[in-house]
């Protein structure tokens, strides 16, 4: 009810007003059924306005673990029903396993494969754990690209600019596991490289073969990209 409220009544209204966002092939996700919709993410606006213009579904997203610990968060990303996942442990099995009882009982999920908001609007290497749920829970893949939120709302920004906002959604791609049923770092590799050309296909995005996260790092700490 909170997630259908915050949709239609109070926070969807006035950011649809605001972006004016608007779906590009959204008929490439189902009315119904597990799902994955693995995204770009350049903007804290990306997490509202994605699943703000897909109207027949809720699309719930994974977070990290100690949201759910303060109540300042807790109370939102409980309502949202986001799925938390431990710090560190984003990459693993058990970390991920909640997204994949998720996807069971039919649920569609919203991943960022990067991890964390790009720095400058480019994009950055996936990591692997959408690989992971894709195999795991054998579901289709939908590649989405956000283009604008990174001029409306850059990382660092603390008021968003008034920025029109497209959403694109890519044919949905399917990953069959092994038949040995043996992941290795090599197919979860192949799997994530797949889907991030997919978005970046989507986006036009410029490609840069590194982790965001640790080009954050070096940034904080006064080095150059």
């Amino acid at each position: 009810m909170f997630y259908w409220l915050m949709k239609y009544v109070f926070l969807g209204p006035l950011l649809h007003a605001y972006f004016r966002p608007r779906p590009v092939g959204l008929e490439n996700v189902a009315a119904e059924g597990p799902a994955i919709i693995a995204a770009n993410h350049v903007s804290p606006l990306d997490t509202v306005l994605l699943p703000l213009v897909v109207p027949h579904r809720n699309v719930v997203f994974l977070a990290k673990a100690e949201y759910f610990q303060s109540w300042k968060t807790r109370w939102f990303f409980k309502g949202a029903g986001t799925i938390p996942i431990s710090r560190g442990g984003a990459e693993s099995g058990p970390a991920l396993q909640g997204a994949v009882d998720g996807l069971k009982e039919g649920k569609l999920i919203g991943i960022f494969p990067e991890g964390t908001r790009s720095p400058d609007g480019r994009m950055y290497r996936g990591r692997t754990g959408v690989a992971r749920i894709a195999l795991a829970s054998g579901v289709q893949v939908i590649p989405a690209a956000l283009i604008g939120t990174f001029e409306a709302m850059p990382l660092g920004a603390k008021v968003p600019k008034r920025r029109p906002v497209e959403v694109r959604f890519g044919p949905p791609l399917r990953f069959d596991p092994p038949a040995d049923e043996r992941v290795d770092r090599e197919l979860l590799r192949s799997v994530t490289d797949q889907i991030m050309e997919a978005i970046r296909k989507l986006s036009g995005q410029e490609h840069v073969d590194q982790y965001a996260s640790e080009v954050k790092k070096r940034l904080a700490r006064g080095e150059s990209r």
